[in-house]
């Protein structure tokens, strides 16, 4: 079967396409969520990635998961409640762990729908870019289910409770245009110029020091969780840390000598 990720490398910018159009990218089999944790383990090891673009192939971001499967009781949906819950805790639910805990920055490009999982796969991204062909929905409930994938904690750090909790009762669809307004999207493009803006971003991005990005990112991520008070301990540590680098040394003698600075991750 052809692999569901797509990984293309332009230098520090890794562009990850889910990449199985005829099932609008649905993310439900074991070897497509290992795809994901493998990915993003071989990504935390490789200190030259800065930044990381996930999108779609074909009309979809994500379509969440296979509702054919679920009406069968086949694949991941298979087995009784006790063998169901494993399937979820090994299964998709360590897409979350790895890509949201992910070090360097990642951009979702939402070219299409994401709906349910794919809703949830978008808010475990940092950055989210949609075209105005997008729409996104909690729809779970739609289906008698609930989010499992991490939804419920997701979403509301991202719009806020009511919001989160308007799109997660209703299983109503939003367009991108409220996307935007509700803060779920970042920025709203033409279908054909999505990946071109970004890419742009990425490179604005990647145009940093990758261990200054690393070290940024977690702490934007441990501050969701955090006392201020703890969380200006934890600044100090790491800011002494990025003070002995040598991109540190190199940003600030190319600020003075009105330069770009030229960043070895070191």
């Amino acid at each position: 079967m052809t692999p569901f990720l797509h990984i293309e490398r332009a230098g520090g910018i890794v562009t990850v396409r889910m990449n199985h159009p005829d099932t609008r990218n649905a993310l439900t089999t074991p070897g497509q969520i290992q795809e994901f944790v493998d990915l993003c383990a071989a990504l935390r090891r490789d200190k030259s990635a800065r930044v990381m673009v996930l999108t779609g192939n074909g009309s979809a971001f994500c379509a969440g998961g296979n509702v054919k499967d679920m009406h069968e009781r086949a694949g991941i949906f298979a087995g009784s409640p006790y063998a169901l819950r494993d399937t979820y805790r090994d299964g998709i639910q360590r897409i979350p762990l790895a890509l949201y805990e992910l070090d360097i920055p990642v951009i979702a490009a939402v070219n299409g729908p994401a709906i349910g999982a794919g809703l949830d796969l978008a808010c475990m991204c940092d950055i989210r870019l949609a075209s105005t062909s997008a729409v996104f929905a909690e729809s779970f409930v739609r289906l008698g289910i609930v989010p499992g994938d991490g939804g419920a904690w997701l979403l509301p750090r991202i719009i806020g409770v009511p919001r989160a909790s308007l799109m997660s009762f209703t299983g109503d669809t939003i367009n991108a245009v409220k996307a935007l307004e509700w803060g779920l999207v970042e920025q709203v493009c033409t279908h054909q110029t999505l990946m071109a803006e970004a890419r742009s971003l990425a490179e604005r991005i990647a145009s940093n020091s990758g261990h200054a990005l690393r070290l940024c990112k977690r702490l934007l991520r441990e501050g969701q969780h955090m006392r201020l008070d703890s969380l200006l301990e934890l600044s100090a540590a790491y800011q002494s840390l990025a003070h002995h680098t040598e991109d540190h040394q190199e940003a600030v003698s190319a600020f003075v000598e009105k330069r770009t600075p030229d960043y070895l991750d070191r």
